[in-house]
């Protein structure tokens, strides 16, 4: 139950985080650096896989490690890693494979990555921990 709980707060938390960044900041962002790569509507489909299993990666990996530890420190320099890694798996992959992958995406998404997986570990950390 106690994961449960975990996984559900992370995950508002960072759905939360997210979407102001895709809605507000990133949608203008990636129209003007991706430009044809992009579909006319975007298939929520794979989008809410990533999220279901994202956020288990960062409640077992960073949060979990962080509450045991009882480190708040923890908790944001294991989700700035995990968001790292993760977001540079995706993003170094296409910049590796597709022409015409913007370096300037692959630095905005590492950054992004980094900071929204860190905060959103340590806001929960701090409710929870």
């Amino acid at each position: 139950m106690e994961f449960l709980k975990q996984y559900l707060l992370i995950a508002v938390v960072f759905i939360v985080i997210d979407a102001v960044w895709l809605t507000l900041i990133a949608n203008k962002f990636y129209k003007s650096q991706l430009g044809s790569l992009l579909k006319p509507k975007a298939d929520l489909k794979p989008a809410v896989v990533f999220y279901l299993l994202y956020v288990v990666g960062m409640v077992v990996f960073a949060l979990r490690p962080a509450i045991e530890a009882g480190s708040v420190g923890l908790a944001a320099g294991l989700g700035a890693l995990l968001g790292l890694i993760m977001y540079a798996t995706y993003d170094l992959t296409n910049y590796s494979t597709l022409k015409g992958w913007p370096f300037k995406v692959v630095a905005a998404d590492l950054a992004w990555g980094t900071f929204v997986t860190a905060a959103s570990v340590t806001v929960v950390y701090l409710i929870v921990g």
